[in-house]
């Protein structure tokens, strides 16, 4: 790739033969591209967003390679402009399982060892082989409640509805090499690696790309109308590096087949591994997309984080105590055909403050005659 070491930085392997669209930070401003044929090229012209880029995709069935040739280094964004940013929650048994956990453990990360094996016994193998909205779920619903294990996380992971809630605002996700922020007074968190679906206004699924769904377990553990203040906070959620579109050689089978793998690397010299496999998922991701767009429009498009398998309980400071951040930790989330994501945490309180809103965008835009 020519002199942009910073665009190079997360690709896949196979990238020479794929279709990706990111953002990059000019002098001008943020500047959607488009990566083809091994060659980067600035889309502004084209389409003066991310968005618009995608809508165009849905309507004409490609892209045209209308911008010009990127040359100089660039910064890398998040590469998500004017989508709504979705989530679904507990989509995975051993996610549900932890739910539950800090459920029962009230967002206390010291009781969590001593429920989780109780749990695991008592609700383990049912939830993993019961097939979310079946006769076989509402009955195992009622046997669960006659024992007094019922939850409302077991609802989402076993009834009829997904969890769907919103991530963060327009234009707060940040990407590859930023900063990402966890509350400066949660005392319990983690990353979630997540395969994260992108589509366009009519709802479908045009690609994929990595995301972290940033979680406070202190927070949500001590009640699930705490969702908004453990997921919504400054620089809570990661995108990136690039949305990869479906095409001949990747498809949605390559999302349904797809494993994701996990290092936090942190200062004090702790390491942590983890894999997931998205075939273990209990909600296939259309099905997903489908529930977010129930009675719901979004005509700039939405991401959708599928949820993650990943809930990490390898201890970090002292026995029982659990993994939780550190200011510093390296997190760095990797799929074969979707490239590598790192990012560094901070608190949200010392990230740097996001203030480049929708007005910013479009006053930029303009000035730039590109409306």
């Amino acid at each position: 790739m020519k002199n942009i070491p910073a665009l190079n930085r997360g690709l896949p392997e196979d990238w020479r033969s794929g279709t990706f669209l990111g953002r990059i930070e000019t002098s001008e401003g943020p500047t959607p591209i488009l990566i083809r044929d091994g060659r980067v090229f600035d889309m502004a012209k084209v389409a003066p967003t991310v968005a618009d880029l995608i809508a165009q995709n849905v309507r004409e069935g490609g892209l045209e390679l209308g911008g010009i040739e990127v040359l100089d280094e660039a910064t890398l964004l998040s590469p998500i402009d004017l989508q709504c940013v979705k989530a679904c929650g507990v989509t995975f048994a051993v996610s549900a399982l932890e739910r539950v956990i800090e459920e029962r453990a009230r967002g206390d990360y010291r009781k969590a060892q001593e429920l989780r094996g109780k749990i695991e016994d008592a609700l383990g193998g049912s939830v993993r082989t019961t097939v979310p909205g079946s006769p076989e779920a509402d009955a195992l619903k009622q046997t669960l409640i006659g024992e007094d294990l019922w939850s409302q996380y077991l609802e989402v992971a076993i009834g009829p509805d997904a969890e769907v809630f919103t991530k963060c605002p327009v234009l707060a996700t940040v990407g590859q090499d930023a900063d990402i922020g966890v509350r400066s007074d949660s005392s319990w968190n983690n990353p979630e690696p997540e395969v994260v679906m992108v589509a366009g206004p009519d709802g479908k699924a045009v690609g994929a790309t990595l995301g972290n769904d940033v979680n406070l377990r202190d927070f949500e553990g001590r009640s699930a109308l705490l969702l908004g203040k453990a997921k919504d906070n400054n620089a809570s959620c990661s995108l990136g590096p690039f949305i990869r579109l479906f095409d001949d050689g990747y498809t949605i089978e390559d999302v349904r087949s797809a494993d994701v793998a996990m290092t936090i690397e942190g200062t004090d010299g702790y390491r942590l591994e983890g894999h997931s496999t998205m075939r273990e998922i209990s909600r296939d991701p259309e099905d997903l997309l489908g529930q977010a767009m129930s009675e719901h429009q979004y005509p700039d498009g939405l991401v959708l984080f599928c949820g993650t398998l990943f809930a990490p309980t390898q201890d970090r400071d002292e026995p029982g105590k659990g993994f939780t951040h550190k200011v510093g930790d390296t997190v760095t989330i990797s799929s074969a055909r979707l490239g590598t994501l790192t990012n560094t945490v901070r608190t949200s309180a010392e990230v740097a403050p996001w203030t480049f809103g929708l007005s910013d965008l479009f006053q930029n835009l303009a000035k730039r005659g590109l409306l």
